[in-house]
């Protein structure tokens, strides 16, 4: 009432009769606001050219949610446009250039062409950037590098992105095309961008924009100063400490190199029982070797655990445990003979999968021998099924005897988390999508890795719905 009411004023045509007055006098009452307060008495001089401005809305919270529409909010983006979403895991081990502790979480990821942005479990980003308060973390792509690295982690498939400002992230997923998808992707949105040195002096300006002083100013002009004359002294001794402190150090590495010349070798350390055999990492006919069997030991443990207490669990063998209890499983493994996987430190059943799952991918030659690898993948694209299967059968007969054995049980145990499909919901494509790269995978990576993948999957996918012609003990 009260702006249609000064609308209407303002808008008739000037009175001559009211031409000396000019002054109208608006009051506003009401006692209930409390943000109205200050406002309780105003008056506003008028004129023919000039409009009554709208009411200001005082609230802040009205301001920022009801005067912003989902328009204005798309417009202040740059870059919008959906390049890639989907899941993957995510790592930040750096903010600002310090380190942080690594700690893996899964997270949708969206690409633009400018920027990365992770949503906690969110399924529909868009919706939850408009909730209020909710900013998802954000990455800025331009300057930024991205690689591969096996030494962040000792998970697979994990590649590195390192932003100008110091902040470092790693990205992860155990479906190979998937994850070299997401690679080229960022690698060709940080390539479309303007290059480091641009980026780096968009950063400081922009640092410089938000000081509230003129200190980064004068670090900066400091650096192309000489030094004042009351300062010389202390730069002189700070030289003479660093020369010191240099030759210090130089002792202390040369030391350190004499003491690791004299060190003992792995295998003297072996023999005299300082450091056992290790189970993860080894060669599988070593370790079938050291204990005497054909299948190792800690693998029927897992299976035997899994099959106990996992085989009605949702996505066993997909999701992910602990990575920091899964390396202390590890550690007891290479350390102890005695295992007890009943232990309450181990009843998270993904810790144990997991940790199965870690063997079979760091054995330095895979299940399926190197050798063997691409008349597997020969086999799996004979058309015809039943030759298709009677190839497969004949090449698994041709393997290792540690590594038929330990193949059959497992493929075995597989088996049976497929057959309670409609409980787990881990099909024999989805074991074949988990098994299928960390079982079967080539010496030299050649070719579409893509490609590699999907024949390691049908492999295994293959090998389990057609289990009893392929191990069966008699012929087709």
């Amino acid at each position: 009432m009260e702006r249609s009411t000064t609308s209407d004023t303002a808008s008739e045509k000037p009175n001559p009769s009211h031409h000396n007055t000019g002054a109208v006098q608006m009051r506003i009452k009401n006692t209930n606001s409390h943000h109205d307060r200050l406002s309780q008495s105003k008056s506003m001089i008028l004129s023919e050219n000039v409009k009554v401005a709208e009411p200001v809305n005082r609230h802040r919270r009205n301001h920022s949610q009801h005067n912003l529409t989902l328009a204005d909010i798309i417009s202040t983006q740059d870059h919008t446009v959906v390049e890639k979403e989907g899941y993957l895991l995510k790592a930040k081990i750096a903010d600002g250039g310090k380190k942080l502790r690594k700690n893996w979480s899964t997270s949708w990821i969206v690409l633009t062409a400018r920027k990365m942005e992770f949503y906690k479990e969110s399924k529909q980003p868009a919706l939850a950037n408009l909730k209020p308060g909710y900013k998802p973390e954000c990455v800025d792509l331009c300057g930024a590098r991205i690689e591969w690295t096996s030494e962040k982690s000792s998970r697979k498939n994990v590649f590195q992105i390192t932003t100008v400002s110091g902040n470092e992230f790693l990205l992860q997923s155990d479906i190979d095309f998937l994850i070299l998808d997401w690679f080229h992707a960022i690698k060709n949105a940080i390539d479309r961008l303007p290059k480091e040195r641009s980026c780096t002096s968009r950063n400081l300006e922009f640092k410089l924009r938000r000081s509230s002083s003129i200190e980064l100013l004068n670090s900066l002009d400091t650096e192309s100063k000489e030094p004042k004359p009351e300062h010389r002294k202390s730069l002189i001794f700070r030289l003479n400490y660093s020369a010191s402190d240099t030759n210090d150090r130089n002792r202390v590495k040369s030391r350190l190199k004499k003491f690791i010349s004299r060190r003992p070798s792995l295998k003297t350390l072996q023999e005299k029982g300082l450091i056992k055999d290790q189970i993860f990492g080894s060669h599988l006919h070593l370790v079938c070797e050291h204990e005497k069997s054909t299948v190792p030991q800690f693998v029927r443990l897992c299976i035997k655990a899994v099959e106990k207490r996992g085989l009605d669990v949702d996505g066993i063998y997909r999701v992910s445990g602990n990575l920091a209890t899964i390396q202390k499983l590890r550690f007891v493994v290479n350390q102890e003979e005695k295992l007890n996987l009943d232990d309450s430190q181990w009843e998270d059943i993904h810790v144990v999968t997991g940790a199965l799952k870690m063997f079979f991918r760091e054995l330095p030659e895979p299940l399926f021998p190197y050798c063997f690898f691409e008349q597997f993948v020969e086999a799996i694209k004979i058309p015809d099924n039943a030759t298709r299967i009677k190839s497969i059968r004949s090449l698994v007969k041709k393997l290792p005897r540690p590594n038929y054995d330990t193949m059959k049980i497992l493929f075995e145990h597989l088996k049976k988390i497929a057959a309670k499909e409609s409980v787990n919901l881990m099909s024999t494509q989805s074991l074949g999508i988990v098994f299928g790269p960390t079982l079967l995978r080539p010496e030299k990576e050649t070719g579409n890795m893509a490609v590699h993948m999907l024949y390691q999957n049908q492999i295994v996918e293959l090998m389990l719905s057609e289990y009893s012609k392929i191990f069966g003990s008699e012929e087709d």
